[in-house]
């Protein structure tokens, strides 16, 4: 087992992931793994440091998450976050409570010691709060670092034990001055390198790839993504080309013109692509379900029959390769610790329990943004890693309700002409995602001197930089304007057209 210099323990939080991110982009190698680990794999790990996540439990609770004991044993740094920080208190005997008021959103940290972990760090920055819980009274050894309007113990330590805990999330983006404390932690506290790069990242995962397939297939699935493209070209690397079988399904559910874009695509990777076509197949599975998790299962279900039945025509296949990423893992199940579901994306919750594939997920640790990156280490074009990303069960999630032929239809002709628009006023490449979501609710409109009552088609733009948190994209009215006229004036069956205005939370990118 390979070393690893910052270990984090995931006691739940939606936002754990973020911690390993921001440390790897510090050039500290960090790895996620349940709060239950046992001591055992910890000490094989090597680690320099270890990070108690946040979580939605409370530690008073009689089923309380709690690290095996021998971690603290250890007598490495350890950092507490939120839960993690609650974890140490009660653990080195102070106590905590239920806080009279929740805590969530932005607070100013006073930095009231001069603590390694605080070089450089601005007094009065801004901090992102998300608690119900509180320390109410501090264990012997520990001093107040940091203190915030609403937070007493915004911020302690026990220097002599290289232990400390923030009330406060550093990880999040909100946090200001978040990746200096962590690299602090990480650098001046624990004494880590920076040895990591997404160079690094590549060169392993591809090492890996041959250490699980060994001279086995694999049957790789594209959508002509960023992340499925990143996964193909990752194996195309490792392993030589009959031993990769890479297939593109085309399940119905695509933007226009996507299955020639896609095969374009990989020919000019030279990576050979098999095409299927399975639109029947989909769309008898899709029928008379409306609802959003029944529509995902029976999308992922109907993908691993498709990809089983095309292994069946060769020899030796034993491995799936899918573009997975932790944005995914996070919001479908609970892998690395006690997190809760958000939806299953077809490719993590919505797999099969039949599926007798074994997974090859080289991403599934990393965000959109990374793989963006190792999509340039590995030679890829920018048009192609530059791609707004486009789910896995397709326009099926962005059609409300039942999926239909007329549904699709009038869904891809809209999104085709936003994108058209959003190209030639330059603001593709400065929104993260863009799409259109047909809502299946019809209203009264005037055309001409008629009467009509037809479908409504909502714009949805947001700007993100690893589909954890998105805000709306602030895209100028008349742009709006021109995409609203056009889909109205040449989609026969579309009379209005909104624009969604939410955030991510509370809501999701996309609708379903």
């Amino acid at each position: 087992m390979k070393q690893v210099p910052i270990l984090v323990l995931d006691f739940g939080s939606q936002y754990t992931q973020l911690i390993a991110r921001k440390l790897r982009e510090s050039g500290v190698y960090t790895e996620v793994v349940p709060y239950r680990e046992s001591i055992e794999d910890i000490k094989a790990r090597k680690p320099q440091g270890i990070i108690l996540s946040g979580g939605p439990a409370s530690v008073y609770d009689e089923d309380a998450y709690k690290p095996d004991e021998g971690v603290w044993e250890l007598g490495l740094p350890i950092l507490g976050i939120c839960y993690g920080m609650q974890l140490i208190v009660q653990h080195f005997g102070g106590e905590v409570v239920a806080a009279d008021h929740h805590e969530y959103g932005k607070a100013k940290l006073k930095i009231e010691n001069d603590s390694s972990i605080f070089k450089g760090v601005v007094d009065d920055s801004i901090v992102w709060m998300s608690h119900g819980d509180k320390a109410e009274k501090l264990p012997i050894g520990f001093n107040i670092i940091g203190t915030s309007e609403n937070s007493p113990y915004a911020a302690i330590a026990d220097d002599k034990r290289k232990v400390y805990a923030f009330q406060f999330h550093p990880e999040v983006h909100h946090t200001v001055e978040g990746t200096a404390m962590l690299k602090n932690f990480a650098k001046h506290i624990c004494g880590c390198g920076s040895t990591w790069n997404m160079g690094s990242f590549a060169k392993e995962k591809i090492a890996g790839i041959k250490a699980q397939v060994g001279d086995k297939k694999v049957l790789c699935g594209v959508s002509g993504g960023v992340d499925s493209s990143v996964v193909a070209a990752m194996l195309h690397e490792a392993l030589p080309d009959e031993q990769l079988i890479c297939v593109f399904v085309d399940q119905g559910l695509l933007r226009k013109n996507e299955v020639h874009d896609v095969k374009v695509m990989f020919k000019m990777l030279d990576i050979p692509l098999i095409t299927v076509d399975a639109k029947a197949e989909f769309m008898a599975a899709l029928k008379n379900i409306s609802d959003p998790e029944t529509k995902r299962k029976a999308i992922g279900e109907k993908f691993i029959e498709i990809f089983d039945k095309e292994a069946k025509k060769h020899t030796d296949v034993e491995f799936l390769a899918q573009g997975t990423l932790y944005t995914d893992v996070i919001e479908s199940v609970s892998v690395k610790g006690p997190s809760k579901t958000i939806k299953s994306h077809h490719n993590v919750g919505g797999l099969p329990d039949w599926m007798t594939f074994e997974l090859v997920e080289p991403l599934r640790e990393i965000f959109k943004d990374e793989v963006r990156k190792l999509g340039l280490e590995l030679g890829l074009p920018k048009a192609m890693i530059g791609r707004h990303p486009f789910p896995g069960p397709g326009l099926a999630i962005r059609v409300m309700g039942e999926v239909n032929e007329e549904a699709l239809r009038l869904l891809r002709e809209s999104d085709s002409i936003m994108q058209e628009e959003l190209r030639a006023t330059g603001y593709y490449d400065k929104v993260w995602q863009a799409f259109t979501v047909l809502l299946n609710v019809q209203s009264v409109g005037v055309m001409g001197d008629n009467r009509t009552y037809d479908n409504t088609v909502c714009i949805r733009m947001v700007e993100s930089v690893d589909g954890m948190t998105a805000t709306f994209a602030h895209v100028p009215h008349d742009v709006l304007e021109g995409m609203s006229r056009r889909i109205i004036n040449e989609i026969d069956g579309i009379n209005r057209v909104v624009y969604d205005i939410s955030s991510k939370p509370p809501a999701t990118i996309e609708w379903e």
